[in-house]
C-alpha cells in the first residue's frame, strides 16, 4: 500500500497489525461467544417406539430401495453412494406417485466462467463452520458482533437439538413452530397453515427469540406436515420482505430430508442448521438390525451419515465455485422444474422456472397422500415400506424409459436385422400419451404437407451426423470400445474416445480395412492420455467442460477398474482410482477457453474443434461464448446422460433435460447472431427417431447415443458399471467377464440406420427433405393437448418452442461455415520454414528468432507435423534448437516434440509447456536484467 500522505510504503505486516489492534476483538469473542456444553459430542438416537418408525418413514416418504441404495451406503462407509449409467425415471412432476418436493429441484452448477473448485485438492480453503443466532449489521463493530452459536457444520443430532432447546443465554433463545396442516387439506388449507407458521415467527422475534425451530415432529392421524423445504424457504423469504431475518435463525426438525441434496436445498433456501430425526432413527435401526453390512454401532454409524452428508455438502458448494457454507446459504442455486410461477414467486422468489407446473393444490395432495400411508384411515400402516424404484426399474415404482422389454425388443431387432422390431421397440418408448416421463413426451408435430419418402435425405447421408457419446476405455471394456469405433467408422459417422487416452495401437487399419480408431479425442480436466499423438490422430478434438450424469465434477474410474493396459493408456499407476478435477486447470474464464481452442487448433489444423456443456439456466450464455471462441461445434448434454461411475446424489440431482438447454442455446445463439458460425449436436437418452427428430426442431444438427449403442451391445441395464462386475462384459476390465462379451459392430450400424430410416418417416410426414431443413424449425411442434395428468397437465412448455429474430431479416437457424479456421502465423511460418531441413531430412538446426507475446502457441503446430511423420518418438535430441528473444506468448511450447529444444531469452506467459510429450522448455532472464 503506498500512503500518499505520508509518502512512503506501508509494509503488508504494518497494516493487518494495526488493522487487528484497531478493537479489541479477542476479548469480544471470548466474553460474547456462546458456548453449549456437549454439543457435537458423538452422535446417539434412542430408538423409536415399536411400530413407531415405520409409521414415521411411511409418512415422510421412505423407500425401501432408498433405505438399501442410500442410508445404508453413507452410515456404513461414510461416503455418497456412488451409482451408474444415469437417470431413465420419470420426472418428478411427471410421476404417478407422491414425490418429495426436494425432487422438483435439480442443482446447477458452474461452466467454464467462475469455474467449480476442486473440494479434494482445495480442501484448505471449504469450510462448514458458521454462526447462528441473531446477526447485526456488518458496517458495524460492537461486541455483540460476536454473540452467535458456532456450528462446526450444519447437520444438528436430536441431543445437539435438545441442547439448543435447553439453552438459558439470553442470546440463544428457542422457540419452536409446528409446520403441520390438517391431513387430507386442500392446497388452500397448507397456504393458510404457512401463513400461520409466519405470523408466528413474526411473533417469537418480537419476544426475543433468536432461533425459530420448525418442527413437524408433532405429526399424528390429523395433522400432515408441511413439505421442510416449502415452509423454511417461505419462511425465509416472508422474513426477508418484512426486513427481519437477520434477527433469528431459521433450524429445521424435520422428517423428510435424508440424502445429500435435501440438506444442500433447505441450506441453499435459508435454513441455518437441520437435525433430520427420522433419518437418525432409521439409521440407528439400519445398525441395530445388521443391514449395513458390516459390525458397526447405531453411535459409529450415525457419526458416519453425518460424515458422508458433510462431504456430500463440500460437493455441492463446489459445483458452484463456493468454498464456505456461509456463502451458500441462501444462495439458491437451483431450478425448479415442474413448479407453477406462483409458488416460486411466493415462497422461492427469483428461483428459475421455465416451464411451470404444479401448485399448492399438487403439492397438498402429495403430502397427504404420503401422511395416509403411515396413518392410515382404518387399521396400523403396512410393515413393509414402498419398493421406491428411482435408481431401479421395480414393479410397482418410478416409470423408467429402459424396460426390460425395451431392452430385449431391440437387440433381438439390431441381431436380426429386423427393422419390424424395431418399430415395436420404438412404439415402447414413444408411446407415452399415457405414461409421460421427458418433457418431449408433451410435444407432438403439427400437421403438414407431406413429401414422398424417396425424395428425403438417404440413410447413408443422415447416419454421418451421429455419434456415440464419450465412454472412455476403462468404463467400458476394450471389446466394448473397439466394437464401437468399427461400427461407427464403417458408417462414416464418429465414435468418442472418452477421456481415458486411446491406445496407439488403434491408429492402425486393420487387415480387413477396419479402424478401430476413435474419431473424436475427449480433452478432459485430467488430461489422461492427452499426448501430441493422440492430438494429431483425431477428426473432432472435443473439450469436455461437463458431463450429463455429474456436471460440476471430474471423472472417476475406481481404482480396481484401473488394469495395467488402462494405466498405460491413461500413463497412470494401477489400481489406482483416478478422478479428474472438476475444472481444467487452465480455463478459468472464456478467454481461457478460447486459448485452449487456438492450441488445439494449432497442433492439429485438420481436426475441428467442439466444446461440451450440460444443460442448465444459462447454458445458453455459455455457448454464445463458446461460439465467440471460436469453437467449431458445442455440444449440450442432457442431465439424464449416462455414466460409468458418480455420487447417486449427481445423477439423480444434478443438471436439466436437454431440451430446455437445447433450446435456450438456440435461441441465445440466433439472438446474438451466432448460430451459423457454430453447429449444434445434443445428447442425453436419445432412443428412437422421433427423439432426434424433436432435437433437430429445436436446434441440434448432430446426436449422440450412448446408453442405447451399449443396450444393442448386449447391456442389461444391471447398473453395476462402478463394481467392475457387468454381466455382459460391456462396462468392466474383469477378463472372465470381458469374455462373455458378445456385441458385434453391426449390431452398432443396424442400430444407426434403423434410427436414420425411422427420422427419415418422420421428414417426409413433415415435408422436410433434408435434416438442414428441419434444424431450428420449432414452430412445427407444439405442446400436447391431450394431457390429463393431475401433474403433467401444469406444464407450459411453449418458452422452449419460440423461434427468436434477431433484427437481421430471417435468422440462419444452423451453421453454414465454419468457425473461424486457424491460420498460420508470420512467426510460425518462418519456423516451419526454417525447420524444413529436420522435418524432410532430419538434420540438425538451429535457429534464432525474436518472440512476442501475440506469438501465441510457438511449437505446437511444428511438434504435431514431427510426430505426423515420425510417430511419439519424434526426432533425436536436439535436432531442431530454437533460440528466442523477447516476451513468449501464451502457451509457449504446447504439445512440444521430442527432438525439439526451445529457448527463450526473456520471459514467457501463461500455460507455459501444456501437454509437452518430450523436448525441452527454456526461459531465462535477458542478458543484463537484474532479476
Amino acid at each position: 500500500l503506498v500512503d500518499l500522505k505520508q509518502k512512503r510504503v506501508v509494509p503488508d505486516n504494518e497494516i493487518k497489525a494495526k488493522i487487528a489492534r484497531r478493537r479489541p476483538y479477542r476479548h469480544w469473542l471470548r466474553d460474547n461467544r456462546i458456548v453449549l456444553r456437549g454439543m457435537f459430542a458423538p452422535a446417539s438416537s434412542p430408538s423409536a417406539r415399536p411400530g413407531e418408525l415405520i409409521r414415521l418413514q411411511h409418512a415422510f416418504g421412505y423407500t425401501s430401495e432408498e433405505l438399501k441404495m442410500i442410508l445404508a451406503p453413507m452410515a456404513a462407509r461414510g461416503q455418497e453412494p456412488v451409482g451408474s449409467m444415469g437417470n431413465d425415471a420419470a420426472l418428478a412432476v411427471f410421476s404417478d406417485r407422491p414425490q418429495l418436493l426436494f425432487s422438483y429441484f435439480k442443482q446447477l452448477f458452474a461452466q467454464v466462467t467462475n469455474p467449480p473448485i476442486d473440494p479434494l485438492r482445495e480442501e484448505l480453503v471449504m469450510s462448514l463452520e458458521s454462526f447462528v443466532g441473531r446477526e447485526k449489521n456488518v458496517l458495524d463493530e460492537t461486541p455483540g458482533h460476536y454473540g452467535g452459536l458456532k456450528l462446526y457444520h450444519p447437520i444438528l443430532t436430536i441431543e445437539d437439538l435438545r441442547r439448543v432447546r435447553a439453552s438459558s443465554h439470553p442470546g440463544l433463545r428457542a422457540a419452536d413452530i409446528d409446520i403441520l396442516f390438517p391431513a387430507d387439506g386442500t392446497g388452500q388449507d397448507l397456504e393458510e397453515a404457512l401463513e400461520r407458521v409466519f405470523s408466528e415467527a413474526e411473533q417469537r422475534i418480537a419476544e426475543g427469540y433468536t432461533i425459530l425451530i420448525l418442527t413437524d415432529r408433532h405429526v399424528d392421524e390429523d395433522h400432515a406436515p408441511i413439505p421442510s423445504l416449502l415452509a423454511a424457504s417461505g419462511l425465509h423469504h416472508h422474513l426477508i420482505r418484512k426486513g427481519l431475518r437477520n434477527d433469528a435463525a431459521i433450524v429445521l426438525e424435520t422428517g423428510d430430508a435424508r440424502e445429500v441434496m435435501h440438506f444442500a436445498l433447505l441450506i441453499g433456501y435459508g435454513t441455518d442448521a437441520v437435525c433430520p430425526y427420522v433419518a437418525f432413527k432409521t439409521v440407528h435401526d439400519l445398525a441395530v438390525s445388521g443391514m449395513l453390512g458390516v459390525d458397526k454401532s447405531p453411535e459409529e454409524a450415525m457419526d458416519d451419515y453425518i460424515t458422508a452428508i458433510k462431504k456430500g455438502l463440500l460437493k455441492t458448494m463446489s459445483r458452484m465455485g463456493i468454498s464456505t457454507i456461509h456463502s451458500f446459504f441462501g444462495s439458491q442455486i437451483f431450478e425448479a422444474i415442474g413448479i407453477s410461477k406462483e409458488v416460486v414467486d411466493r415462497y422461492f422468489t427469483a428461483t428459475a422456472s421455465r416451464i411451470g407446473g404444479i401448485g399448492l393444490d399438487e403439492i397438498a395432495r402429495e403430502a397427504s397422500l404420503r401422511h395416509r400411508r403411515g396413518f392410515p384411515r382404518e387399521g396400523q400402516p403396512s410393515r413393509l415400506l414402498d419398493p421406491g424404484g428411482a435408481y431401479h426399474e421395480r414393479l410397482g415404482g418410478e416409470k423408467h424409459l429402459w424396460t426390460t422389454e425395451a431392452i430385449y425388443k431391440l437387440q433381438q431387432a439390431v441381431r436380426t436385422d429386423d427393422y419390424a422390431l424395431f418399430k415395436e421397440y420404438t412404439r415402447l418408448i414413444d408411446d407415452q400419451s399415457r405414461e409421460h416421463v421427458t418433457l418431449r413426451s408433451l410435444l407432438k408435430f403439427k400437421k403438414r404437407e407431406p413429401v414422398p419418402l424417396e425424395e428425403v435425405e438417404p440413410v447413408e447421408s443422415i447416419v454421418k451426423r451421429f455419434v456415440s457419446a464419450a465412454m472412455s476405455f476403462g468404463s467400458i471394456s476394450k471389446e466394448a470400445h473397439e466394437t464401437i469405433a468399427i461400427a461407427m467408422n464403417r458408417l462414416g459417422a464418429k465414435s468418442n474416445s472418452g477421456e481415458g487416452g486411446e491406445d496407439p495401437a488403434r491408429y492402425v487399419l486393420l487387415p480387413n480395412g477396419d479402424s478401430k480408431r476413435s474419431a473424436i479425442k475427449q480433452i478432459a480436466s485430467g488430461r489422461f492420455g492427452v499426448t501430441t499423438e493422440y492430438a494429431i490422430n483425431a477428426d473432432e478434438l472435443q473439450i469436455k467442460i461437463a458431463q450429463g450424469a455429474k456436471p460440476g465434477e471430474g471423472g472417476q474410474l475406481p481404482g480396481h477398474k484401473v488394469t495395467a493396459e488402462i494405466a498405460r493408456v491413461r500413463h497412470t499407476t494401477p489400481g489406482v482410482t483416478l478422478i479428474s478435477p472438476p475444472p481444467h486447470h487452465d480455463i478459468y474464464s472464456i478467454e481461457d477457453l478460447a486459448q485452449l481452442i487456438y492450441d488445439l487448433k494449432t497442433v492439429n489444423p485438420r481436426a475441428r474443434v467442439s466444446v461440451k456443456l450440460v444443460s442448465e439456466v444459462g447454458v445458453g450464455t455459455i455457448a454464445s461464448g463458446v461460439a465467440k471462441a471460436n469453437a467449431d461445434m458445442v455440444l449440450i448434454s442432457g442431465h439424464d446422460g449416462g455414466t460409468g461411475a458418480s455420487p447417486l446424489s449427481s445423477i439423480k440431482h444434478t443438471g436439466l433435460p436437454w431440451e430446455l438447454g437445447l433450446a435456450e442455446t438456440q435461441q441465445s445463439l440466433i439472438q446474438n447472431r451466432l448460430r451459423d458460425r457454430i453447429r449444434v449436436q445434443v445428447d442425453g437418452q436419445l432412443k428412437t427417431g422421433r427423439d432426434v427428430a424433436i432435437a433437430a426442431l429445436l436446434g441440434a444438427e448432430e446426436f449422440g447415443f450412448g446408453t442405447a449403442v451399449l443396450v444393442t451391445l448386449g447391456c442389461v441395464m444391471m447398473r453395476k458399471c462402478h463394481l467392475n462386475s457387468c454381466p455382459v462384459g460391456v462396462a468392466t476390465q474383469d477378463p472372465r467377464l470381458r469374455a462373455r462379451f458378445a456385441g458385434k459392430p453391426e449390431y452398432v450400424e443396424r442400430f444407426m440406420r434403423f434410427i436414420a430410416q425411422e427420422l427419415r418417416e418422420y421428414m417426409a410426414e413433415l415435408g422436410f427433405r433434408t435434416v438442414d431443413e428441419m434444424v431450428g424449425r420449432a414452430d412445427v411442434l407444439e405442446p400436447e393437448s391431450l394431457v390429463d395428468h393431475w401433474k403433467a397437465s401444469k406444464v407450459d412448455l411453449s418458452p422452449i418452442l419460440q423461434v427468436p429474430r434477431n433484427g437481421n431479416g430471417k435468422p440462419a437457424l444452423h451453421a453454414t461455415r465454419r468457425n473461424e479456421p486457424r491460420n498460420d502465423t508470420p512467426l510460425e511460418a518462418e519456423l516451419a520454414r526454417l525447420a524444413e531441413p529436420a522435418l524432410k531430412h532430419r538434420k540438425l538446426v538451429e535457429i534464432s528468432l525474436p518472440i512476442r507475446n501475440v506469438d501465441r502457441t510457438v511449437g505446437a503446430r511444428l511438434s504435431g507435423e514431427i510426430v505426423r511423420l515420425y510417430g511419439p518418438e519424434g526426432l533425436p535430441d536436439d535436432t531442431i534448437r530454437v533460440h528466442f528473444t523477447g516476451s513468449a506468448g501464451q502457451s509457449f511450447g504446447a504439445f512440444l516434440a521430442p527432438g525439439v529444444t526451445l529457448r527463450v531469452s526473456g520471459d514467457a506467459n501463461d500455460y507455459l509447456g501444456k501437454s509437452m510429450s518430450g523436448g525441452r522448455v527454456i526461459v531465462v532472464p535477458p542478458e543484463g536484467s537484474t532479476f
